[in-house]
């Protein structure tokens, strides 16, 4: 009788999550607290679990001959080399809804706090200052643009809409927002908002999409915001365009190197940055891991995949 497949889980998940896998039809080898003990299981590895932490690169994957799943506990898959997994015939899934209201929730507060001007007030409150007069606007009235209008970028929209604020996005895979967000092109988008939300998937195309071109053809005195990976931004951009003040703010939750080391981004009394936490709240990484586990689940019975990223061809 064949031994149980066994999967192998590389960046921590929510520990119940953990406990029903382990219940499954498998051997699981928990490598999350231990990277050192990750190349020794990949040799009878299955399935492997990620999160952002471990690159699944070919390297990696010369490591794993028997890998068949590659399951990311999260929504973004840049850390994962489709071209190499799809040679092999590999299938990835991943954990698309689990950390939308989370990093909406997010990028709603990087509004306010930014459109209010209420980080530089937190700030001189906490040095014992007490600096009133009139600071900020409010976010009524105001346009939102996002850039990328995906799950998450939808539910901000939604959130923003009690507001009384106005949203339009730029997306090439969307035509029709089939909501209240009108759609424009970029440098429309770029021209027209108050405060621009990078929401957009990275790829190799759009390395840098808001450099210093795009910061250029902004609003005076708008706001930048990104939730979604650092490298769509040029810091050194960001940066200058602070400095003249063409861009009035910036809140981050991403950088293009993490933990980044961009002293003069992270330091600027315009920025809000915060350590990547837009999924990082406990009810996403509870959903995160039981989506996860789901798959793995589905895919060890031979069931449909609800979450498929890649369907390589020969894929079983």
């Amino acid at each position: 009788m064949a031994a149980p497949r066994l999967v192998v889980v590389a960046d921590p998940i929510d520990a119940a999550s953990l406990d029903r896998l382990r219940a499954g039809p498998c051997r699981v080898v928990d490598a999350s607290g231990d990277p050192a003990v990750l190349p020794g299981a990949l040799n009878d590895a299955w399935g492997l679990v990620v999160r952002s932490r471990t690159r699944v690169t070919p390297a990696l994957l010369q490591s794993a001959p028997h890998l068949e799943l590659v399951a990311r506990a999260g929504v973004g898959v840049d850390n994962i080399d489709l071209a190499a997994t799809g040679a092999r015939g590999i299938r990835v899934v991943n954990a698309p809804t689990a950390a939308t209201a989370s990093v909406a929730e997010l990028t709603v507060a990087f509004c306010l706090l930014l459109v209010r001007g209420l980080y530089p007030s937190i700030a001189s409150a906490k040095d014992g200052k007490w600096e009133r007069g009139t600071r900020g606007r409010e976010i009524a009235g105001k346009t939102v643009g996002f850039v990328g209008y995906g799950r998450i970028a939808r539910e901000v929209a939604r959130r923003l809409a009690p507001f009384g604020a106005r949203t339009i996005a730029f997306d090439p895979f969307v035509p029709k927002s089939g909501d209240a967000t009108e759609m424009r092109p970029l440098d429309a988008l770029l021209a027209e908002s108050d405060v621009v939300s990078v929401h957009a998937a990275l790829t190799p195309e759009n390395h840098h999409l808001i450099d210093a071109r795009a910061l250029a053809k902004m609003r005076p005195g708008a706001y930048l915001i990104n939730v979604a990976r650092g490298a769509l931004v040029d810091e050194s951009a960001v940066v200058a365009a602070l400095d003249s003040g063409r861009l009035a703010g910036a809140a981050l939750d991403v950088f293009e190197t993490e933990p980044p080391t961009r002293r003069e981004l992270l330091a600027h009394p315009r920025v809000v940055p915060t350590p990547h936490v837009g999924a990082s709240t406990e009810e996403a990484q509870r959903r995160a891991g039981s989506e996860t586990v789901d798959e793995v689940l589905r895919a060890l019975r031979g069931e449909p995949l609800n979450a498929l990223v890649a369907a390589p061809a020969g894929a079983r």
